[in-house]
């Protein structure tokens, strides 16, 4: 078998590059180790750029986000209960937001690759890469019990932190840069309408917390918790008392509760590789890099690594731009580590710090108070959120 892309992973990052690929005339292939019911029972970030929504309609996946998706002008930040709308659109002039589950985006594109009939394989659990700094790389893999070759030009490892494209990848070729923070989030799911028409991001000395919403009749709140929590440990009820503790007291009296359809802890850390190439693979979204989700990047930036790598290999396949291969890397690298210092940023201002001395919770009351009353501090908030621009390939 033989194909110009090998995609290894059928997340949204790597379905969005084959379609993008597809749409374009260059062949690949993708490959997931996962059956499609369990990518679709991913529960993950509702939160789109603008640059990613633009992506997903060049794409010509959007039909369905552009109908039923919502567009946010704005978030809201709750210290106690001094309350600060971020002006989105105002701020930067005009860019807002959309608010649609990844997994909307993720089906939206599986559906669109089925109509295009091009080859996806679930279910592979077996992939192995070869040969990347060769001149042909390959993949191998079992398919119905038979042991499959697929030549390629390059590879596009899409298949996360704990995949095996990364894991390719030699010993000391990669330098890892990390920051585990001290506490999770507790997420949970529920079929109620949002507590606000916009996201609300929380500080509160107990902890912080996020209003956030999938549609207009679907919920999703998150709370700090300590590492030592388990999710067993949280009934529903006490989750609800919880978060109406750490609102605004107006916020929490509007809070329509209901079941739980999941409820999960998540830890957060800031990880990044470099460089994001080796030979003919090239990593994309969380393959290289881990955000906390505090400032909704982790799918952005898969999105962000997604256009670089196709804009490149456009270039390459139409024009012979072999030379801009390399530059994927300190392209995406670029943008990456202003997402990852915002995200960073964004968890430091709102979030309980375990062991905290009485300085730096001065010190944090002060910043909060300064990004928050000042139109230079909220812009740079507001400009940060909606997403950097995408640096051109040239």
């Amino acid at each position: 078998m033989k194909t110009g892309v090998a995609i290894i992973g059928a997340g949204p990052s790597g379905l969005l590059l084959g379609q993008l690929l597809h749409n374009a005339g260059i062949p690949n292939v993708i490959i997931e180790r996962q059956t499609p019911e369990y990518v679709l029972g991913r529960i993950r970030a509702g939160v789109l750029e603008q640059g990613m929504v633009n992506l997903l309609r060049e794409a010509g996946v959007a039909e369905r986000m552009d109908r039923e998706g919502q567009i946010h002008e704005g978030v809201e930040l709750a210290f106690g209960e001094r309350r600060v709308r971020v002006d989105l659109k105002a701020l930067t002039g005009g860019d807002t937001v959309m608010v649609y589950g990844q997994t909307e985006v993720t089906r939206d594109l599986m559906d669109a690759r089925k109509a295009s009939a091009a080859p996806i394989f679930y279910g592979v659990p077996d992939v192995q890469l070869h040969d990347l700094k060769g001149e042909v790389p390959w993949v191998s893999f079992t398919l119905n019990g038979e042991t499959v070759r697929l030549d390629c030009d390059h590879i596009a490892g899409c298949d996360g932190f704990h995949g095996v494209s990364r894991r390719s990848i030699p010993a000391g070729a990669l330098t890892e840069f990390e920051r585990i923070y001290p506490f999770g989030w507790l997420g949970l799911l529920s079929d109620t309408p949002p507590v606000a028409e916009e996201l609300i991001y929380a500080s509160h000395e107990r902890g912080f917390a996020l209003c956030s919403m999938r549609s207009a009749t679907r919920s999703r709140y998150y709370l700090q918790v300590g590492l030592e929590e388990k999710v067993e440990d949280w009934s529903d009820q006490r989750f609800w008392d919880e978060l109406r503790r750490r609102l605004p007291e107006d916020v929490a009296a509007r809070l329509i509760t209901g079941p739980s359809l999941e409820k999960s802890i998540a830890p957060l850390r800031s990880s990044v590789v470099e460089p994001m190439q080796y030979g003919h693979l090239f990593l994309v979204g969380d393959a290289a890099h881990i955000v906390p989700p505090t400032g909704a990047k982790g799918l952005n930036l898969a999105a962000s690594d997604v256009s670089t790598l196709y804009r490149i290999l456009l270039k390459v396949y139409r024009e012979g731009r072999v030379d801009l291969l390399e530059r994927y890397s300190p392209i995406c690298l670029r943008r990456i580590w202003k997402a990852e210092r915002f995200s960073w940023w964004m968890t430091s201002l709102l979030h309980r710090f375990p062991d905290t001395d009485a300085f730096a919770r001065r010190i944090q009351a002060s910043e909060q108070d300064y990004f928050t009353s000042t139109p230079a501090a909220l812009t740079t908030i507001a400009e940060n959120y909606v997403g950097l621009p995408y640096e051109a390939v040239q």
